[in-house]
């Protein structure tokens, strides 16, 4: 059996998304700056796109901005609010070490450039309090950027508490929300947000395609110099079949959010259960604010890249962390930021579904991991030596 468990990673494209790409690439290949005929058909048809995206947000069309990838939108809005700031004299910036990394390397570099991040605390569960975040913000502050769902472990943090706090206190609020959007509900007028990040291919639409939301009364800077494209902010010819596939795939998302949260929130379910039963095992993350479709364990006594190695050879398609990180070996920044022992960390497993899984995969996978931790813990000289330490192994 092949399973794809790596959606967090990447999702196949939806039936929705390559119906509105194949045509688009055939017939709309006008530029949607021209004038003539073929370039007024683009342009038609790449604002139904930014209409739809916008609805799906609750937010308005002139809102949106189509960027290259969540890295991109991430990289504009944080730059963004923090030079808005520095321009009122504000330049501390509030975040949490578990930010994916093209949030947390923006605030590095914006630290060398002079500006102050704190790092809330995220304690075991990798949830932010508002009590912690309302005891940070101080008179200077200009940003609070807080992810909406954790691409490692799936904590969903509590994003409308922590936009009314910003609005209250006159704070720029950022979520980066490209592990949510497609897969939990989301107003941004609800929820306080005014800016959000968005990547395509993490709901079924095709890579290289991502959006940025701002509200309309934050005046942000162009990003990309070179022409007047996205109302003058971001130069560029738009890539007007991934935009149209991205907004198809993002509205089948929308209406088809609930039945699809209850049934993939319920394989997730069965994996923790059965996954939880193996020796020595930890579920990451918060238990009761969870994305429908992450799982994230640790299994003592193994290295998770052999782990990973083994559960390819068997068909199954898993990570360890965020695969923007795969090539490195050090231990996920989000476990350690958990509080867990470097050690611990190492022997990550990640398990990502979609609607596109079956209960029948999860059986297999279930029937598969405990047999390959058993296999590697064996050939481990790390697990033995924990067996003399242990009273009880098997608890």
């Amino acid at each position: 059996m092949f399973v794809y468990a790596d959606n967090a990673a990447t999702t196949a494209m939806s039936k929705a998304a390559i119906d509105a790409m194949t045509p688009a690439m055939h017939q709309l290949y006008g530029n949607p700056s021209s004038l003539h005929q073929k370039g007024r058909e683009a342009n038609y048809a790449l604002m139904d796109a930014r209409e739809t995206v916008a609805r799906c947000l609750n937010a308005q069309p002139r809102e949106i901005y189509f960027t290259g990838c969540g890295t991109e939108s991430d990289n504009w809005a944080i730059t963004e609010g923090a030079r808005l700031g520095a321009e009122q004299g504000k330049r501390h910036i509030i975040s949490d070490p578990i930010e994916h990394h093209a949030v947390l390397h923006t605030l590095a570099k914006l630290e060398k450039q002079g500006f102050e991040v704190t790092y809330l605390p995220v304690h075991e569960d990798g949830v932010v309090r508002l009590e912690d975040l309302a005891a940070a913000i101080r008179p200077d502050t200009c940003l609070v950027t807080i992810m909406f769902s954790n691409n490692e472990i799936g904590t969903v943090q509590p994003i409308r508490e922590i936009g009314a706090l910003c609005r209250e206190r006159g704070v720029l609020f950022h979520t980066d929300a490209v592990q949510a959007v497609g897969h939990l509900p989301i107003d941004v007028a609800a929820d306080n947000i005014d800016m959000l990040s968005l990547s395509g291919h993490k709901f079924h639409a095709p890579k290289g395609v991502g959006a940025l939301y701002c509200k309309k009364s934050v005046p942000i800077r162009n990003f990309i110099e070179g022409g007047a494209q996205e109302r003058g902010r971001r130069g560029g010819t738009e890539a007007i079949p991934a935009i149209l596939a991205m907004a198809a795939a993002m509205k089948d998302s929308c209406e088809h959010m609930e039945e699809n949260m209850a049934r993939v929130s319920a394989m997730r379910d069965k994996l923790i259960d059965g996954l939880s039963k193996i020796p020595r095992s930890r579920c990451n993350g918060s238990p009761d604010h969870r994305a429908p479709g992450l799982v994230s364990f640790c299994f003592e006594g193994i290295e998770g890249e052999s782990l990973l190695l083994r559960l390819d050879l068997a068909g199954i398609c898993a990570s360890s962390g965020s695969a923007c990180t795969s090539g490195s070996l050090d231990p996920s920044h989000v476990l350690l930021a958990l509080g867990m022992p470097h050690e611990i960390a190492h022997g990550s497993l990640r398990l990502s579904l979609s609607e596109y899984n079956t209960m029948e995969e999860v059986d297999y996978i279930l029937q598969q991991v405990p047999e390959v931790v058993r296999t590697l813990r064996q050939m481990s000289p790390v697990w033995s030596r924990m067996l003399e330490t242990m009273e009880d192994p098997y608890q």
